[in-house]
């Protein structure tokens, strides 16, 4: 077993958990105004849930994330490190256009994208490091259940 780098270790946790928690910062506004007026389905979790999971599932992803950039270099690797960058730019994209923007329907398209980023990044994780992917299962289970609420919020509002 390898010796754990501890300091590259909490920077590859602090990524998305920093990144996630200014998105968090740059929309609180519109949680509290204009998503609280929406209808919203009978499934939908109160509001104080989702900062606890996603925290959880920043510092899945920065282990993962981690757990990569321990492999040897190549380019899978490489394409896997991409592939993390293209998730998280996503996911933090999801936030500003389904609170900021207010547009559930744009929202709901890129939450598919996302979706679809999470599951390569899985793939291409898992040839190097399937721990790593196997991280990911909770992320890809959340945005599966947050693309279903994405959708019905979308289908209560329009």
């Amino acid at each position: 077993m390898k010796e754990i780098k501890w300091p590259l270790l909490l920077i590859c946790i602090a990524i998305p958990l920093v990144s996630g928690s200014l998105s968090g910062l740059a929309i609180a506004d519109h949680i509290s105004s204009w998503y609280s007026t929406l209808n919203k389905p009978s499934f939908n979790p109160p509001n104080y849930l989702f900062g606890p999971v996603w925290s959880v599932l920043y510092i899945l992803m920065g282990i993962g994330l981690y757990l990569i950039l321990q492999t040897p270099k190549s380019a899978m690797r490489t394409k896997s490190i991409m592939l993390f960058a293209v998730q998280l730019i996503l996911n933090l994209s999801w936030s500003f256009i389904f609170f900021n923007a207010q547009s559930p329907f744009a929202a709901l398209i890129i939450i598919g994208i996302l979706w679809i980023a999470i599951l390569m990044m899985m793939i291409y994780f898992h040839t190097l490091s399937p721990i790593a992917s196997y991280l990911q299962i909770p992320y890809l289970l959340w945005v599966s259940f947050a693309s279903v609420l994405n959708a019905a919020i979308w289908l209560l509002n329009k």
